[in-house]
């Protein structure tokens, strides 16, 4: 009797410990709910900007060189090519892009994803982006690769917006895996944003040559197009705000962006692809997403442009 209850003791034992085992070592798509897939999924759109914007500003080349398992074949992004930048803004944008590298693997080793979507990265697009902001065709156009200063406010235009993201998704995801995985994507994420915005920052009333408008008006401008296209109040703010919008409301200078707490905004994909697209319209693909974004959030709303 004894003998039996030991033996029936020592397998429920190794069952308990096989369990324990394949829980943890099955692949993570199988057993985070499908929201989280979607949502975890959805940031890629955002990620394959940023390395292929970083490692071809810092270096000549993209994923396609440095890692093509990870672009899965996706089309070559159009018009990227190396800054004339300095050394130093060299160093810096050479280490985002690798951490982009890593962000697009982690992701990938959660979800199952989809390969690089047509990025739009030329000169031309954005010159557009740039225009938009200011109401009025730049004259000559901005030229994101021309120098630091232009450079940097280039990466002022996108990656900010993926950090808004992750604010937004987090609240949404229902498992730790997912939780984890997006607290630590946006902790970099942050870091980079608090880089470009300090290096812009202690330009903000430089002059952007050709131009009559400073780093700060850059920004401000930018900040601007975004809310307007994002359609849901303010969630972006430039290097210098009202004393009503700064933190507090004891400060005009705004090296980071947070709402009256300090806190990080949050955006939702809609809002994202609105800004994104430069169209104002989620279902309305264009600007750096010539052929729309991937995954499903995006593709539900390009099969619906009526919803």
């Amino acid at each position: 009797m004894i003998t039996s209850m030991a033996s029936s003791t020592t397998v429920a034992v190794v069952i308990l410990i096989i369990s324990l085992f394949i829980s943890t070592t099955v692949n993570a798509t199988f057993i985070l709910p499908k929201s989280d897939i979607n949502l975890l999924e959805f940031p890629l759109n955002l990620e394959y900007f940023e390395a292929e914007y970083f490692l071809f500003g810092s270096m000549g080349k993209g994923l396609d060189n440095i890692e093509p398992d990870l672009a899965a074949g996706g089309p070559p992004p159009i018009g990227a090519k190396q800054a004339n930048i300095s050394l130093v803004v060299k160093d810096i944008i050479t280490q985002f892009g690798y951490q982009e590298v890593g962000h697009l693997r982690a992701i990938k080793k959660k979800v199952r994803g989809f390969p690089r979507p047509l990025l739009n990265l030329s000169a031309d697009s954005f010159a557009t982006v740039i225009n938009a902001a200011f109401g009025k065709p730049l004259s000559p156009p901005f030229d994101p690769y021309a120098n630091d200063i232009n450079y940097l406010i280039s990466c002022y235009v996108i990656p900010y917006v993926g950090l808004t993201g992750y604010v937004g998704a987090n609240p949404l995801l229902h498992s730790p895996v997912s939780r984890k995985l997006v607290a630590g994507l946006l902790g970099v994420e942050s870091g980079q944003d608090a880089v470009i915005r300090s290096l812009l920052y202690e330009r903000a009333n430089d002059k952007v040559v050709p131009y009559k408008m400073s780093v700060g008006e850059f920004t401000e401008k930018i900040s601007q197009l975004r809310n307007k296209l994002g359609h849901n109040g303010v969630k972006d703010e430039g290097l210098k705000v009202p004393l009503e919008l700064g933190a507090e409301k004891k400060v005009q200078g705004n090296v980071l962006a947070g709402d009256r707490d300090s806190l990080a905004y949050g955006r939702t994909p809609r809002e994202i692809l609105r800004i994104v697209y430069g169209t104002g319209n989620e279902h309305a693909p264009g600007g750096f997403y010539p052929n729309g974004g991937d995954g499903v959030i995006a593709k539900r709303y390009l099969a619906h442009p009526e919803n």
